[in-house]
């Protein structure tokens, strides 16, 4: 599996080490339990969590590519806002505690 194209310059700066992120990267996405389609959501989702914008869009186009309906994009959205919103609205509590 080749490097994604933010990751190219890895080859000319650390070829070794861009070796190693293209091994991760087809243990991590290529053949396994989990199907291509859902692999490709859940790193969209990871990349939304993350604020990652070009990544996202690029694995919308690739989910989509693959089979994806923009409905599912939408779930796997919906699954990092609450699995990181969620976080956020834990730690305000902390606001209002009567304990200082």
């Amino acid at each position: 599996m080749p490097l994604p194209p933010f990751l190219k310059a890895l080859e000319q700066n650390d070829p070794e080490f861009a070796q190693a992120i293209e091994k991760i990267m087809g243990l991590s996405m290529g053949n396994g339990a989990l199907d291509p389609k859902t692999k490709t959501l859940i790193a969209l989702a990871l990349d939304a969590a993350h604020g990652a914008d070009q990544g996202v869009s690029s694995l919308a186009q690739q989910a989509r590519a693959i089979g994806a309906s923009d409905q599912e994009i939408a779930e796997a959205l919906r699954i990092a806002y609450f699995a990181t919103g969620n976080s956020i609205l834990i730690s305000s509590f902390v606001a209002f505690s009567k304990e200082d």
